[in-house]
């Protein structure tokens, strides 16, 4: 056991010198080239740089927010007539397209008509419906005024507005509008426009085939359309 001990003694003795020695290299290394107290310094994460947010710009309300006149509201009106219900009737001096509902009674609208020279008048059919359509000047509109788009996609800015129905094989259609204020006068090259609330209401009433009136503005018999209570 006593030689146990002294072993032991002599393996600690030579622990101590080597870590003796190892403290001498370590301080003459520091010595000679300071190390930093902190060999890494913590810096807080740096936030990735984003790029700025680009706000898309507001987009123009084309379709504004137009009070119209009482009688320019669609409403449902008193109008006798022998056409069947469904048909369109267009009272192209009182501006008002009629959608005729039967028992006496037709939707109303206050419409836009064509100006002085550009109105027409007869019968034609809905051959075709479109949401949102394109608008193709067509070459006689693009003489009288060359300065209009060759093609404009359908959207909020398209003056056709946000439906159209066209009429037979005529370049005359019924459509919606981005110049609601314009509804009640004569201003188009013969279209005939609603408000873009007001003509969506329509093309859900009518299909393809539907039979349209148009009267002439020589047509000035009474406003026959008294509003139903």
């Amino acid at each position: 056991m006593f030689n146990s001990i002294k072993l032991n003694a002599r393996l600690a003795a030579a622990a101590f010198g080597a870590l003796a020695i190892g403290t001498v290299a370590f301080s003459n290394s520091a010595a000679a080239a300071p190390l930093p107290i902190f060999p890494f310094i913590l810096t807080p994460p740096t936030e990735a740089v984003q790029p700025p947010v680009q706000s898309m710009p507001q987009a123009q309300e084309e379709d504004r927010s137009v009070e119209l006149p009482a009688r320019l509201r669609r409403q449902v009106v008193a109008y006798p007539t022998r056409e069947a219900p469904g048909t369109i009737i267009i009272d192209t001096p009182h501006t008002y397209l009629y959608l005729v509902m039967g028992n006496g009674q037709a939707m109303r609208y206050g419409i836009g008509v064509g100006r002085d020279g550009f109105t027409w008048s007869g019968t034609q059919t809905i051959t075709k419906k479109a949401e949102w359509p394109d608008w193709t000047p067509p070459p006689e509109m693009i003489a009288r005024q060359p300065y209009l788009p060759r093609h404009m996609a359908g959207g909020p800015g398209n003056p056709l507005g946000a439906r159209a129905m066209y009429l037979g094989g005529t370049v005359y259609r019924i459509h919606g509008t981005n110049a609601p204020e314009t509804i009640g006068t004569h201003v188009s090259s013969g279209c005939l426009r609603l408000t873009n609330e007001d003509v969506t209401d329509l093309y859900s009433r009518v299909s393809v085939g539907t039979k349209v009136i148009v009267l002439p503005m020589t047509d000035r018999r009474a406003d026959l359309g008294s509003a139903v209570r």
